[in-house]
């Protein structure tokens, strides 16, 4: 199954290998790319300097300009990641991003999306094109694009290249900071979309940025970043929020002594530690010294965990704080989560260490989890482990999200996926951690399994998603009506075998979450 989706996707990457589109003109220099049937596509486009050498953990820098026509006809590479996911070749000079437009000149200001991958902040491309986590579908924004709308898409640094801290690197930033420089990528790529997307007929001033996982994860945080204000206008969520990744990774809560901690123990492992000068002997690693020393696995219990840093600069504070506080930008805001998010990630496990994990996980109130997601028997382990996943990572999290916004004038939209794709694949995972992204980007064909009924769901869903990036509400002609969240109704809308719209998701759960959660 994976082969054939693979397989298909790259069929349709090639068949884009059209004519030469027109040069554009950016603040950088001319670039060129591919005219393929209604679109102009730019692909593989530099958005900072290759942060290599002595820019390793440094804050992304300016592209250096060029004056020749630079052709961008096919993806960069991809940042330096574990294996796992199939996004081709990587290399640490990978800031690139990727432009599809409709527009057939430069004064259309078309509606801009802006998609941000998902990967656990250790894994994933722009580029990825399939074979596993949660990049599994490919991201080509083509059938995005055709519906009215600029795509953009962009890598950013992983793991220890992205959110590697430590003392020494904060006397080198001119503010103090350490870490975060994935994060930081993600802000120079929507500086780079401001400055420029213009050119390519879209609106600078109507961004909407959309991720799934770690990409939604990361949408809830440049919702509290200073640094983020004004580079977007709207904001799509899929499947994570300002907390919950910690459930799948113990240590990823944000807290700058853990980050400082863990990566003491990589300069350990990479044996830098006695250097004199321990961050210049890890400059001096080279990327397969360092990927090989971390073995990423959301599933990860040792060893150091690498990810966004409550660093009280770009991250200026706990974000469940900060949304409890209401201190995130009024912006439009969807965000939801799909009905069986745990079983892409649940390793065989009997009751007695399904209630280890849950002492490891949820600490004193482990009990009184057990007794609301119980097992009984080896063979009920699976589905109470999706369960009590699905809840307290992804679906009680963009709840909360919704709850904190409730009375802003920007309108919030919930949702709740639980299609079950029609094949072996999807009987296995049911409505899983990243199954709606086949949905969103329009990837449904026969050949997989996909019925009549995916067809029409993934041509509504997207149009959703369009019609919100173009006006900030998400409903439109053919649509059934999806109404905006407010508390006292508590509704979401269901994206199923039919779109419904249902009230008080999963309230019992979320409610007990909610009260066991601490910040």
């Amino acid at each position: 199954m994976k082969k054939l989706i693979l397989s298909l996707l790259i069929s349709s990457l090639i068949a884009t290998a059209g004519f030469a589109a027109e040069m554009i003109k950016l603040d950088s220099g001319p670039i060129s790319g591919i005219q393929a049937e209604d679109l102009r596509i730019y692909l593989g486009i530099p958005y900072a300097a290759p942060p290599i050498g002595n820019l390793r953990w440094k804050a992304p820098q300016p592209v250096k300009p060029w004056k020749q026509v630079k052709l961008c006809k096919a993806f960069g590479a991809s940042c330096p990641q574990s294996k796992g996911e199939n996004v081709g070749k990587t290399s640490e000079n990978c800031l690139y991003l990727n432009v599809w437009t409709p527009a057939k000149k430069d004064n259309e200001k078309l509606p801009v999306m802006v998609w941000i991958h998902g990967g656990g902040w250790s894994q994933g491309s722009a580029s990825s094109t399939g074979d596993g986590g949660s990049n599994l579908f490919g991201y080509n924004g083509a059938k995005l694009a055709k519906k009215g709308i600029v795509f953009v898409s962009f890598n950013y640094r992983l793991g220890p290249f992205g959110f590697f801290a430590h003392p020494q690197l904060a006397l080198e930033s001119p503010q103090g900071t350490m870490g975060n420089y994935g994060f930081m990528d993600q802000i120079a790529a929507l500086k780079w979309v401001k400055r420029n997307i213009a050119k390519f007929g879209g609106d600078p001033n109507n961004v909407t940025i959309f991720g799934e996982s770690a990409g939604s994860i990361a949408v809830s945080l440049h919702m509290i970043s200073p640094f983020s204000a004004g580079l977007f206008n709207k904001g799509i969520s899929e499947s994570g929020g300002p907390y919950g990744l910690e459930y799948l990774m113990k240590q990823a809560d944000g807290q700058m002594q853990k980050a400082l901690s863990d990566s003491q123990k990589f300069v350990k492992i990479l044996k830098c530690d006695q250097a004199k000068d321990p961050i210049k002997a890890m400059r001096a690693k080279s990327s397969a010294e360092i990927i090989k020393a971390y073995p990423f696995s959301l599933n990860i219990r040792s060893g150091p965990v690498f990810g966004p840093i409550i660093d009280g600069y770009i991250i200026p504070d706990n974000p469940q704080k900060l949304y409890q506080m209401g201190k995130n930008f009024d912006l439009p805001l969807i965000i939801g989560s799909n009905a069986d998010e745990g079983n892409l990630f649940y390793q065989q496990m009997s009751v007695e260490k399904y209630k280890s994990w849950l002492k490891l996980n949820f600490g004193k109130h482990a009990d009184e989890v057990f007794k609301m997601f119980p097992a009984e028997k080896n063979e009920d382990v699976k589905p109470a482990y999706d369960r009590v996943i699905s809840v307290s990572a992804f679906t009680e999290p963009s709840r909360f999200v919704a709850r904190s916004r409730d009375g802003r004038k920007a309108k919030t939209y919930l949702y709740h996926f639980t299609r079950v794709i029609p094949n072996d694949f999807g009987r296995f995972v049911g409505a899983g951690h990243a199954m709606d992204i086949f949905y969103i980007f329009g990837i449904i064909d026969k050949k997989l399994g996909f019925s009549d009924v995916d067809f029409d769901l993934s041509n509504k869903m997207m149009d959703y998603w369009v019609n919100f990036a173009k006006t900030g509400d998400p409903n439109g002609p053919g649509l059934p009506l999806w109404p905006s969240y407010e508390t006292k109704t508590d509704q979401n809308i269901e994206f199923g075998d039919t779109i419904k719209v249902n009230k008080h998701l999963l309230k019992k759960e979320c409610d007990f979450i909610r009260q066991i959660q601490e910040y």
